[in-house]
């Protein structure tokens, strides 16, 4: 970084990429289907819902164990407008 610009104080963390979404997505579209074809499609969706859920949640608390845990925070004093109507 330039001497001008100075160093963050807080950190904006995406999330990564995942296929978790797809997978509850798509085992749910199987788990209601089995509803109308055989039960067996049910249970077959529901493990893959219970896969996406199991894979995102782990996704997730890595990404967080991660983090950073305490930033310095910046305040900024906001001027006062009044509300006027156009």
């Amino acid at each position: 970084m330039s001497p001008q610009t100075p160093e963050p104080t807080e950190l904006i963390y995406l999330e990564g990429e995942s296929w978790a979404p797809v997978l509850i997505a798509g085992g749910l579209a199987i788990a209601l289907a089995g509803i109308i074809i055989t039960w067996a499609f049910s249970v077959i969706g529901a493990v893959i819902v219970l896969a996406g859920m199991r894979s995102w949640w782990k996704q997730g608390d890595d990404e967080i164990s991660r983090m950073r845990l305490e930033q310095r925070t910046d305040t900024a004093v906001i001027p006062a407008q009044p509300i006027r109507r156009a």
